[in-house]
């Protein structure tokens, strides 16, 4: 995906911003973004062999950096950049002078505030991002919500209540290039964070250190603010 987007707000995103993009993870509505959106007619029904082709596709990039823009339940923007690692690992660098970093090593999601110097804990699989990183998006089953074929958009809905309850991950494919544009997640509560990717590249390669989670300091710096 090769698209520029103007100018990012520096607005830090609040506490429930990066529990959005974090966990329940992106602002529109999915059914705002995609006019005439319809749900399958059942939840077992099998996803059209196009949707899968692309899942297929996007399963198979196992690294990834780019830059993005989140939009949140109010409308809030922010921006940074991002890195991408299957099986189970990304990263969020905030824009701005909080320093925030979203971290998820495979098996927890880390969220840091630097200025205020809180980390937040979360397990991976808990949490709708671990669609998004498995080794493959497998649409089979009930985690298909709903798929929408358009001629520029081919939108994808899963969820799984039984590990992370009311929440859903909406995902939106180029159908021609098979490129990831944005995903957005709905909370329990029904509230919508967006994320729009840009500037991709794939295949890179990165630090060791790069979605490395100190979980020693973690949980002292949990113990000393309680």
């Amino acid at each position: 995906m090769k698209n520029d987007l103007s100018a990012l707000s520096d607005l830090a995103p609040t506490r429930r911003q990066l529990l959005g993009l974090g966990l329940v993870f992106a602002g529109a509505a999915a059914l705002n973004v995609v006019p005439g959106f319809e749900l399958l007619a059942s939840a077992q029904a099998a996803a059209p062999p196009a949707a899968q082709k692309i899942a297929d596709h996007f399963s198979a990039v196992k690294s990834m950096s780019g830059e993005f823009v989140q939009f949140g339940p109010k409308g809030e923007q922010t921006g940074g950049k991002f890195f991408l690692e299957r099986p189970g690992k990304i990263r969020f660098n905030y824009d701005g002078a909080s320093n925030f970093r979203v971290i998820s090593d495979g098996r927890s999601v880390a969220i840091f505030n630097k200025k205020l110097n809180t980390s937040d804990l979360y397990p991976l699989s808990k949490t709708p991002l671990k669609l998004l990183l498995d080794d493959r998006i497998d649409l089979s089953g009930d985690r298909v919500k709903s798929v929408k074929e358009e001629d520029d958009l081919t939108t994808i809905q899963l969820s799984d209540k039984s590990v992370f309850g009311n929440a859903r991950i909406t995902m939106m494919f180029d159908p021609k290039t098979y490129d990831l544009r944005q995903w957005t997640i709905t909370d329990a509560q029904g509230k919508d964070t967006t994320v729009m990717i840009f500037n991709t590249k794939e295949g890179v390669s990165f630090a060791p250190d790069t979605f490395a989670i100190d979980y020693t300091a973690n949980r002292e710096l949990n113990t000393k603010t309680r």
